[in-house]
């Protein structure tokens, strides 16, 4: 078993955290690894494992106001152990699509940046930060995007520290993942990290397997 497995496995005896669902979320600047380190680790968790991508609940005009519709449209129904059912935004067409369903699998992964704020915190049964600094992150999604998204990435990386600033994940987080030659290394954080005044996930005390 490699070192992503026994993670994985580790993820898998978290007590539930959103009903009968151990919700983990990916967090981390645009351009961070994100989506390419989760789909790594459901790839350990095995394929029964759902994602959801939150570029599929933002729109053009609401890059981080999709709180309400990840509250009503995701947690409400796995907090009753119900199927979720979400509308994905097209960034293609500007709109939404028809419903598509999110199981009530035992680990649910959602990554995206502000997976881990501040209204989603009570429902995570871990928060896991891309550990890549934003000005190297965004020149990577710049990069990756092309001269034609650049506008977008102006308006884009303005809205993120905005975010950042009111509603830090970070500081939050159980885990710091940065990326290597040969993998990821998993650097575990302290229990405790987060004031004392500020709201914690459900992991504390995660078991050393995590």
């Amino acid at each position: 078993m490699d070192d992503l497995d026994r993670r994985a496995a580790g993820l898998r005896t978290l007590p539930p955290s959103c009903g009968p669902v151990r919700l983990v979320a990916v967090d981390g600047h645009a351009g961070s690894g994100k989506s390419t380190f989760t789909g790594r680790l459901a790839g350990a968790l095995g394929a029964e494992v759902p994602v959801l991508h939150l570029d599929d609940l933002a729109t053009h005009e609401e890059l981080f106001d999709w709180t309400g519709r990840m509250l009503s449209q995701v947690i409400e129904p796995l907090t009753r152990g119900r199927d979720a059912a979400y509308h994905p935004y097209d960034w293609n067409l500007r709109r939404f699509l028809a419903p598509r369903v999110l199981p009530a699998a035992p680990v649910v992964l959602v990554e995206g940046v502000g997976a881990g704020r501040r209204a989603l915190r009570p429902y995570l049964a871990a928060l896991l930060w891309m550990d890549r600094g934003a000005e190297e992150s965004w020149a990577r999604g710049r990069a990756r995007d092309g001269a034609a998204l650049s506008g977008f990435w102006d308006g884009w990386t303005a809205a993120e520290m905005r975010h950042f600033l009111s509603d830090p994940s970070a500081p939050f987080a159980d885990a710091l993942i940065r990326e290597c030659p040969t993998g990821y290394e998993w650097l575990q954080m302290p229990a405790g990290t987060a004031g004392s005044h500020q709201s914690i996930t459900h992991s504390d005390g995660l078991p050393p397997a995590f």
